[in-house]
């Protein structure tokens, strides 16, 4: 079996690195696993990496993602419908992802690393497939988000990557700045839902006045936002937390709520529920204020759906 390791060479810290190269260690003792080490150089980069082992080796190779979420992104993408799985290492700066799959906010990465035997060679997962959502022929595995939270997002993977020590902490402190200004943004929404007893039914606005907009595989994101604490990643159902456009005084108290993922549990402007695909626009043709598992997008329109079992995910035996 063939393990290839995509390494984000600027992501994570010197004590992850230093993990890294004692997993690096362990793959000499094992005879039955060969170690392969990628590194990323560019963006997109993981993605064709993840796409041409997984055309060569199929069931035969796993490729390890060893950076953040937007090397989780790239590789979903590159792994998408084939029958190569993929073992998701936190050794980046978010690692919102790897909290869903893993179940904890504080990730402990020498401890994922033994729970797959990666730290002795004794190597030992399941594999499990598990949805994404298809945007435009791209493909999201965590969340997809727009409005206030792309700007948030968007100004904390800046602050992250400049100060490195604050980490996730990036985040917190980007919403400062971002609320100051206005809070009300228009979208056009045409969604197919499902209500809590199965039956479908339609949200549709032309204009939509909003201040935030997350649809969820995943349940974090943003640093540790939780608006979705509750969802599945293989029930081919995606959750979503709608908030209607609020000011400055009605979003302060909804912040911490948002992050525990009960702001609709306070505030009628919280809509939250379950979608299975649907149709984004802007309202004057201009790009949509929106991101997927962190990644800033130009899309006028986004036409998306849920893709069941689009993804085989290593995970750890319990």
């Amino acid at each position: 079996m063939k393990y290839v390791f995509i390494e984000n060479p600027i992501a994570g810290t010197k004590e992850k690195q230093l993990l890294f190269k004692e997993v690096q260690s362990s793959f000499r003792w094992n005879k039955n696993a060969e170690m392969i080490i990628e590194e990323t150089h560019y963006k997109g980069h993981a993605k064709e990496i993840a796409a041409a082992y997984a055309k060569k080796y199929g069931s035969d190779c796993v490729i390890v993602s060893c950076g953040g979420d937007g090397t989780v992104h790239e590789a979903a993408n590159g792994l998408a419908h084939t029958d190569t799985p993929l073992m998701i290492l936190p050794f980046g700066t978010g690692n919102d992802f790897a909290k869903k799959v893993y179940g904890t906010k504080k990730l402990d990465a020498l401890k994922i690393v033994k729970s797959f035997g990666l730290h002795d060679g004794s190597l030992k997962y399941n594999v499990q497939p598990i949805d994404l959502i298809d945007y435009n022929g791209e493909k999201c595995i965590n969340v997809m988000s727009y409005g206030l939270d792309t700007k948030v997002e968007t100004l904390g993977r800046k602050m992250a990557a400049k100060v490195k020590f604050l980490g996730h902490q990036a985040y917190n402190l980007a919403i400062v700045p971002c609320i100051m200004q206005s809070l009300k943004y228009q979208i056009n929404l045409d969604l197919d839902c499902i209500d809590d007893k199965g039956m479908p039914y339609k949200i549709q606005a032309e204009p939509k006045d909003y201040t935030l907009f997350a649809i969820c595989n995943g349940s974090y994101y943003g640093g540790g936002f939780c608006p979705a604490p509750d969802s599945r990643l293989d029930d081919g159902l995606l959750d979503y937390a709608l908030i209607d456009a609020v000011n400055l005084k009605e979003a302060l108290p909804l912040i911490p709520k948002y992050n525990e993922g009960t702001a609709h549990l306070h505030s009628k402007k919280v809509k939250v529920g379950y979608i299975t695909g649907g149709r984004i626009w802007s309202t004057d043709g201009s790009p949509l204020l929106g991101n997927c598992d962190g990644e800033n997008f130009d899309y006028s329109e986004v036409n998306f759906k849920i893709e069941k079992n689009a993804i085989k995910l290593c995970l750890p035996v319990e």
